[in-house]
């Protein structure tokens, strides 16, 4: 691990807290790893691995990846370079603004390099070109591929002829893990306690989900990836228009990870009583876009828990209205702020950089420099 220079708390790119004049929970990231140092041993099995489902990871890879993203957020990173010599390809074959965005940031800030594509048709696959090829391009091109696709089997079709690691960022109605991991983040600034074991005393937390898991993809990575978390949460309630909204594999990882969780329609039974609501607005469907049922519109008026924080993986449309944003339920806007350090933090661990990051161990002073 480089220890060369001395730890510097981020002065290019600081915590932001709310506007003066706005409540929005903005959770400050040291609570996660001050006094409890990042395990970069968990993070070192990431090291070469495809990012395609958030049922791949482990409850200590989630909560190390949280901590050194929480770090990142913390530190001046750049003059340590992690990802000096890397380089990235950012292949979107679907429109992105956020996801794509924040991949291109976070490895700039790593001092690595970037090769974009924002359009799919200006590809090759524009003209026939099978993904397996393109796949095999990529191979003498980058060090890694973070692609987005129309298509739900567009992973497996590119990793025929990959042998360099591959980032999902949204597969059709898949899956969207890297999108579920900074949910995940915000989760656990806004409530530390939840990346260790649960203790016997601490209350349980009722998540909803407003949406359809099984064509929402970041909707069904929220809720897969928070099977890991089971021990924190009492029960799981669904609220969507459709009296299945999961899907067969959904229901498998629910019924294996022995979760308690209902499904209703009716959104006024059962918001007073949630802890966590995490909604979206769109769902991809064949080749089309889905909006939420305007119903499950929420505002300031909305008779939600003293302390419920809402999440959202945004862009929204009408059903999380702005009357919100500066309420301390807003939770959505730190978790946009921190997908660019949660990525940081993949993106080290996937290209096997850990080595190159300063001493962790001392990260933990900066929250007590504030």
């Amino acid at each position: 691990m480089n220890d060369s220079q001395p730890i510097a708390e981020n002065k290019q790119t600081p915590f932001l807290s709310p506007p003066l004049d706005s409540e929005a929970t903005r959770p400050e990231p040291s609570g996660l790893f001050n006094n409890n140092p990042v395990n970069l041993a968990v993070l070192g099995e990431l090291a070469g691995q495809n990012i395609l489902s958030a049922t791949q990871f482990t409850f200590d890879q989630v909560a190390e990846l949280c901590k050194l993203a929480a770090v990142l957020e913390k530190i001046e990173i750049w003059p340590y370079h992690p990802l000096d010599g890397k380089i990235v390809v950012t292949a979107f074959f679907e429109p992105s603004t956020r996801t794509r965005i924040s991949f291109e940031s976070a490895v700039h800030r790593l001092g690595g390099k970037v090769i974009s594509i924002a359009d799919g048709t200006t590809t090759g696959q524009a003209k026939g070109e099978s993904l397996g090829d393109i796949g095999e391009m990529f191979n003498a091109y980058a060090d890694l591929v973070v692609m987005r696709h129309t298509e739900t089997t567009a992973p497996e079709q590119i990793l025929d002829n990959m042998r360099i690691p591959l980032v999902n960022a949204g597969n059709g109605s898949g899956e969207h893990p890297t999108q579920a991991l900074a949910d995940w983040f915000a989760l656990l600034k806004w409530k530390p306690e939840l990346a260790a074991p649960k203790l016997p005393d601490e209350p349980k937390l009722h998540l909803g989900i407003l949406g359809t898991p099984g064509s929402m993809r970041a909707v069904k990575s929220f809720l897969l990836l928070s099977l890991l978390f089971k021990d924190h949460i009492a029960k799981v309630t669904v609220i969507s228009e459709m009296a299945d909204p999961f899907g067969e594999d959904v229901i498998s990882h629910l019924t294996e990870a022995d979760i308690a969780y209902e499904v209703t329609n009716d959104i006024q039974e059962t918001i007073a009583d949630l802890d966590v609501i995490y909604m979206n607005s769109i769902a991809f469907l064949g080749d089309s876009y889905k909006s939420l049922d305007a119903r499950y519109k929420l505002d300031s008026n909305s008779p939600l828990k003293p302390n419920a924080v809402i999440l959202h993986p945004l862009a929204r449309l009408n059903e999380l209205d702005t009357s919100l944003d500066k309420t301390p339920h807003n939770l959505y806007f730190s978790q946009a702020h921190g997908a660019v350090f949660i990525r940081q933090a993949l993106l080290v661990a996937t290209l096997g950089r850990l080595d190159s990051l300063p001493d962790l161990e001392h990260a933990g002073k900066l929250a007590d420099q504030d």
